[in-house]
């Protein structure tokens, strides 16, 4: 089967950094630095305010502003009757505010779709999201943009050297549906379920936290340990659903970085799909894996411009274990999902709620030696004339991960009607060193006039292209 390769190598880099505030975790260390800051001289905090504005790679004007929104987060430990200027304010923003290099690591595991807006003609727009990783193994979500030309030349653009942070919001909470989370998560408990008696049908996350607080102070029947623990599970989920907006225009400028507790150790591995609903209006949509440093917990991402984002968990038996991913488009009036629920088979799951999941069952198991520890997909399906083209992953000796691929039935994607015996990518001997060994990876791609765009990463450090034609790889199928 011939494949082209392509030249582009994608790599992380420690100058591309994320700007974010600087909070100590302890209030009085946050009170030991404006003590000292204030009693530098004002003179003196004209040069430092200088100084830090020109070792971040942004405009003057940019920086600024960012330092008096972090100035915000501590503003409220200041004296009310202490009067500052606007460049005061930045100063004291400047010492609250931190570069993370979010790539520093690694930067891997690419899933690509169409852009939201396609204004050029004979090309394709597309986004690239991948999974980077920082100081700390932490992992976040970031975006690339590129093209695709009639000839099927691929280019990327370049990245900003800096990413923003969005804004983010909490979320109304509908109570039904909060309890129905609660439960299915297993972390609704006669201690919390009065919680929710006495709130309204619709409430906020600070209506919520005032109720919480209520409940520890009538509390005389439990211990505050206790309590402590079934209350924070009720928060933690409350804070696992949120929006996020960014302001800047450029795409590459925004990454979603770990911004709830079930994220704290990171997002990892995105699933992108362009979902064309029913009514034919176009949402993007991304399974993730949440992690906090002990579990895992799949979630789930909505944007239409990749600017606002709406994150929330996903529930039910059948959302379990890594790699949920999502058929672009209702199936019999259904939802459908790709899942590998006991972490070495493939499974596949209809609901008519995206955010629920309870049917779920067997689809492939692991078969060839390159496959024989586990299989799973490697992104979204990808609607072509002849059914359901599945990029897969399968795990063999020494750990080695290498792409394969499937072909389901358009109506009954149930039934397997291709596959490939051999893989469609295996890590070669000049490709087996890397952050993580012996591993090619992808999380998506892309059909183009009948050519598979496969972007994927090897050794999760470099990400790079091949193609292949269609009718080549279906050929295979049928010869194997």
């Amino acid at each position: 089967m011939e494949m082209q390769r392509h030249s582009i190598q994608i790599v992380p880099s420690s100058r591309r950094t994320l700007v974010r505030p600087f909070i100590p975790a302890s209030k009085y260390q946050v009170e030991h630095i404006l003590f000292r800051a204030f009693a530098i001289p004002k003179k003196k905090r004209k040069q430092i305010l200088q100084s830090a504005c020109e070792r971040i790679e942004v405009s003057p004007e940019v920086i600024q502003r960012i330092f008096l929104r972090h100035f915000g987060h501590v503003e409220h430990r200041i004296p009310s009757n202490i009067e500052l200027t606007n460049d005061d304010k930045r100063f004291i923003g400047a010492f609250f505010t931190q570069q993370y290099a979010l790539e520093s690591t690694a930067l891997f595991n690419p899933s690509i779709i169409p852009h939201p807006v396609q204004d050029k003609e004979g090309v394709l727009r597309f986004i690239i999201s991948l999974r980077a990783v920082g100081e700390g193994h932490i992992s976040s979500i970031t975006f690339m943009e590129g093209e695709i030309d009639a000839d099927l030349n691929i280019s990327v653009a370049e990245n900003s050297p800096v990413v923003y942070e969005p804004e983010r919001f909490e979320h109304h909470y509908e109570k039904e549906l909060m309890v129905k989370k609660a439960h299915e998560l297993g972390i609704l408990t006669n201690l919390n379920r009065e919680l929710f008696n006495n709130m309204p049908d619709e409430f906020s996350y600070v209506e919520l936290t005032k109720a919480i607080n209520r409940t520890f102070k009538e509390n005389t029947t439990v211990s505050t340990e206790e309590l402590e623990v079934s209350m924070n599970n009720i928060r933690s989920l409350a804070l696992s659903n949120f929006s996020l907006d960014f302001t800047t225009d450029d795409l590459t400028e925004r990454a979603i970085y770990p911004a709830s507790p079930s994220q704290s150790n990171g997002l990892e591995d995105a699933r992108f799909v362009q979902f064309v609903h029913d009514d034919q209006r176009v949402v993007y949509y991304a399974t993730f894996t949440a992690y906090n440093g002990k579990t895992i917990m799949p979630e789930f991402l909505e944007t239409s411009d990749f600017k606002s984002f709406k994150i929330a968990t996903l529930n039910g038996p059948g959302a379990s274990n890594k790699g949920m991913a999502l058929f672009p488009r209702k199936i019999n009036g259904s939802y459908m999902m790709l899942g590998r629920q006991d972490n070495e088979s493939l499974y596949i799951m209809k609901s008519d709620n995206l955010y629920f999941w309870y049917e779920y069952q067997p689809l492939l198991k692991p078969t060839y030696d390159w496959e024989l520890i586990q299989i799973g997909n490697c992104g979204s399906p990808i609607e072509i004339d002849e059914g359901w083209l599945v990029i897969t992953h399968g795990v063999g000796p020494v750990r080695t991960y290498s792409l394969g691929a499937i072909l389901l039935d358009k109506e009954n994607p149930l039934e397997v009607i291709g596959r490939l015996k051999e893989p469609l990518l295996t890590p070669s001997k000049e490709e087996s060193s890397g952050y993580v060994p012996n591993v090619i990876y992808t999380c998506g791609a892309l059909v183009v006039n009948r050519t598979l765009v496969l972007p994927y990463a090897v050794g999760d450090v470099v990400t790079t292209f091949a193609t292949i034609r269609i009718d080549d790889l279906l050929s295979e199928m049928r010869n194997e």
